[in-house]
């Protein structure tokens, strides 16, 4: 009886493996954006709590950071005091979150952390550390990086598909920038001319890999700073961030149906087809 049941359960065993597999990207990718936008949330809770003194200091500090870019020039060496005083710069919450970026186009809404490590640009957009930090002010070039293409969040998946005009927004601390996008550039991983500072612009560019799954060159999309505009950022509450999400309740309900039902299936013609066997053995057995 179980060896005839064996392939029955092995083909169970695949097609749940397989739709495990077709549904991983887009549950995991659904996961990570909640996640994401549970730890804005509490950047935002955090920040509540600081007073004008608190937010002054962090400017302070990031604006000595970016003078220093300025004298050293882009993408400099930098010392491991360098690099300390960097992690220590605009990090209110301890965590290496500077802020988070929203592009409403391409429905983006990530936080920014500190540094462009590997584990940093899986889940989230990083900061190159040899750039500006995000402060706004002439004088500065922000660069941001993030992965496209993973099979486990979208991310900068979607960079493509701005054009010039669009706008993005960072939200640092207190202050909302504004960028408007002016200039989208295909380069190789070495050429870093398009990040240099200009005196009379502030620039924020957003790097991410190209072409799509070959990854040879990099995509740079720059903005220059412009006016805020209602309704092109979103600062959550906490009810927001953990609001249970449908596609997770319907997920979690479909597929156990969905297996239920499939075997289900196979029981039922299992057991129509055992009759005929047993009236064919009993047949031939009184021949």
């Amino acid at each position: 009886m179980m060896k005839k049941k064996l392939p029955t359960i092995i083909f169970i065993c695949i097609f749940v493996l397989g739709l495990l597999i077709l549904l991983y990207p887009t549950i995991s990718d659904r996961w990570n954006r909640r996640t994401s936008s549970r730890v804005i949330a509490s950047y935002d809770e955090a920040l509540a709590l600081l007073g004008v003194e608190d937010y002054s200091a962090w400017w302070e500090e990031a604006e000595r950071y970016n003078g220093q870019i300025v004298e050293k020039g882009i993408l400099s060496a930098m010392t491991e005091e360098d690099m300390d005083t960097y992690l220590s710069t605009i990090d209110p919450i301890g965590t290496g979150m500077m802020g988070y970026i929203d592009i409403n186009k391409i429905d983006v809404h990530l936080p920014i952390y500190h540094t462009v490590d590997e584990g940093v640009l899986q889940i989230a957009v990083g900061h190159l550390p040899e750039t500006s930090l995000p402060t706004g002010g002439k004088g500065n070039h922000i660069a941001l990086s993030g992965h496209r293409g993973l099979p486990s969040a979208t991310l900068f998946t979607d960079l493509d598909e701005l054009v010039e005009g669009d706008l993005f927004v960072l939200t640092v601390l207190d202050r909302v920038l504004t960028y408007e996008v002016d200039q989208i550039r295909i380069v190789n991983p070495d050429e870093v001319d398009d990040l240099e500072m200009d005196p009379q612009e502030d620039y924020c560019t957003l790097i991410t890999c190209t072409p799509y799954g070959v990854n040879s060159h990099r995509m740079l999309v720059r903005g220059h700073r412009t006016s805020n505009v209602e309704g092109v950022t979103r600062r959550l509450v906490a009810s927001d961030a953990t609001a249970v999400d449908t596609f997770f309740v319907a997920t979690a309900i479909a597929v156990p149906v969905l297996i239920a039902l499939v075997i289900a299936v196979f029981v039922t013609t299992s057991r129509k087809k055992e009759p005929s066997g047993e009236a064919e053995e009993k047949k031939n057995g009184s021949e």
